[in-house]
């Protein structure tokens, strides 16, 4: 079993980064309704409910949707390819667990787990593993 690392802030927060990050402010809200239209968008949103939600097979199932879709912004799909992650390594598949850090960290050279995350038994070493390889290049 995966357990529930963020509490459930990550959905509201995704929307509101999501939603407002690019937007200027004449075109505020066509922007946002046009983000909050798009599929892979969606598809991210969900993905991270049902992660926070335990239900980790459906989490897959949009995350790997909302990477597919191409994500507008690339901090999402750090995201979603931190999500994945950790339903890959929960499930005992290090190799793509693995696969999916390294995809976040050449989108996010500077990206970071939380303490709680980076202390995480099982992915915290595979994390730290797909780190040191990414400053190696």
């Amino acid at each position: 079993m995966i357990p529930n690392v963020s509490g459930g802030r990550w959905t509201a927060v995704l929307l509101a980064s999501a939603l407002v990050s690019c937007a200027t402010p004449s075109t505020e809200r066509e922007s946002v309704v046009e983000l909050a239209a798009r599929k892979p968008e969606q598809a991210l949103l969900v993905g991270v409910r049902q992660y926070e939600e335990g239900n980790y097979g459906e989490a897959e199932t949009q995350l790997k949707s909302a990477v597919a879709g191409k994500l507008t912004f690339p901090k999402d799909q750090v995201i979603a390819y931190k999500y994945l992650a950790f339903v890959y390594c929960g499930s005992s598949r290090q190799t793509e667990c693995s696969d999916a850090f390294r995809k976040a960290l050449a989108l996010d050279p500077k990206f970071q787990l939380t303490p709680s995350e980076s202390g995480h038994p099982i992915w915290g070493p595979i994390f730290k593993s797909a780190q040191a390889q990414a400053q190696a290049r």
